[in-house]
């Protein structure tokens, strides 16, 4: 499993409009100056986080973007699979994977399927609230 650096900034963009959470609109312009990405690039990942539900846009002047939930009410796991296919380390266990005709006899099965429970329980656990209450000299999360 990798993630990308399409869900690695969608984390970022998330927790940008959670630590400016107050309701009004922030403009894609602010969140790319701060982010230090492009804007071009942002766009791409706001109509993910849009088709989620997970930000309400509104275009024009005063517009940007604002989440539609408090932050700890988006975890880390949902905010990745907006842009990731999958968390899951090996294809066999992704969502829709035709069955493989070793499973019952793979000697690693178990393990790949508990390794793939550890990641999204982790994922799951951490909030957007959790990522900025956390200090930045230690901001992860045990």
């Amino acid at each position: 499993m990798k993630i990308s650096t399409r869900g690695r900034y969608a984390l970022r963009v998330m927790i940008d409009l959670a630590e400016h959470f107050n309701g009004t609109y922030i403009p894609l312009k602010e969140i790319a100056e701060r982010q230090e990405i492009s804007q071009k690039y942002i766009e791409g990942i706001m109509t993910d986080l849009s088709k989620k539900h997970f930000v309400d846009a509104l275009h024009g002047k005063g517009g940007g973007y604002k989440l539609n939930k408090a932050p700890q009410d988006y975890t880390v796991r949902e905010i990745l699979l907006s842009t990731e296919v999958s968390l899951e380390p090996i294809s066999c266990l992704e969502e829709g994977a035709p069955p493989c005709p070793r499973a019952a006899t793979c000697r690693t099965l178990n393990m790949w399927k508990s390794f793939s429970k550890l990641v999204n329980d982790y994922f799951e656990g951490i909030t957007l609230a959790d990522l900025i209450n956390a200090p930045l000299e230690d901001n992860y999360i045990i």
